[in-house]
């Protein structure tokens, strides 16, 4: 997939406080205890000041259900034709994980606004079930963090110019947290998942697979290209080309202390990089 034209209409002043992109996979918030403890995460960060973006995923193993569902209903194996509408039914995935983490953070008294992904200023082009993000006009994202609010935003989809919604491929909500983040600095960006850092290897295939606090882009980049499932491979070059800082940890992390793997161009940590 091309990463295409990740651009901004509008950045953050640099004088403020540069916000934070939090992406949760679908294994992060697959259940209500898991949405809570995300949430939690989230009214943390928010507590320290901090001004908080988030971008999810689908809920678990949703995004399969719904192509089952979509072969049962259709009487058509997934390699059929991809239409308007079975593109409609996918992209309810993340809309789901929007309506209730922005729900179970208003409920914690954190402010909080769900966005589908073109109500976000996210625009695609392409066809349905494989778009190319093109750009990112942030100037809706910007308006609600000033306004002291936290946007949850829905991944893997946007707008394409005619108006209708289009997702991504699979993994695309790596890519929708990273645009953001570029389009908002740039500025660092948390992946929040299901493994406790980025390894030289899987360590659920290989036990001698090294843990890697830190990695440059490149590195990354190579990992992601060479089949780590950690990072989606055009996120990892999007967030190289435009500077994005990455961390990678697992949702059981410690809140306030999520440690994980720190991906950077530098080859020391900056100051006053969110932990």
């Amino acid at each position: 997939m091309s990463m295409g034209r990740v651009t901004a209409s509008m950045h953050v002043c640099t004088t403020a406080p540069r916000p934070l992109v939090v992406k949760f996979g679908g294994t992060a918030i697959g259940n209500p205890a898991r949405m809570r403890r995300a949430a939690r995460r989230v009214e943390a960060l928010a507590k320290q000041g901090r001004a908080v973006v988030v971008v999810v995923s689908a809920m678990g193993r949703r995004t399969d259900q719904i192509l089952r569902w979509a072969e049962e209903a259709c009487g058509a194996p997934r390699g059929a034709r991809w239409t308007r509408e079975l593109d409609r039914a996918l992209a309810t995935g993340e809309e789901l994980s929007v309506g209730l983490f922005a729900a179970a953070l208003c409920a914690r008294g954190v402010r909080a606004v769900g966005l589908r992904g073109g109500e976000a200023g996210v625009r695609v082009e392409g066809e349905f079930g494989a778009g190319r993000l093109r750009e990112v006009r942030p100037g809706r994202i910007t308006a609600l963090l000033a306004a002291g609010q936290v946007p949850v935003i829905a991944g893997f989809q946007g707008q394409r110019a005619d108006g209708e919604t289009v997702t991504l491929e699979r993994g695309g909500s790596d890519l929708s947290a990273v645009s953001i983040a570029a389009a908002l600095g740039p500025c660092p960006c948390h992946i929040v998942t299901d493994v406790d850092a980025v390894y030289t290897r899987d360590p659920r295939l290989d036990p001698a697979a090294r843990r890697l606090a830190e990695l440059t882009h490149l590195e990354m980049v190579a990992l992601a290209e060479a089949g780590a499932h950690v990072v989606h491979a055009g996120a990892a070059r999007l967030a190289h080309a435009v500077g994005v800082p990455l961390r990678v940890y697992s949702y059981r992390a410690p809140i306030g202390r999520p440690a994980g793997t720190l991906v950077r161009t530098a080859a020391r940590p900056l100051a006053g990089e969110p932990r």
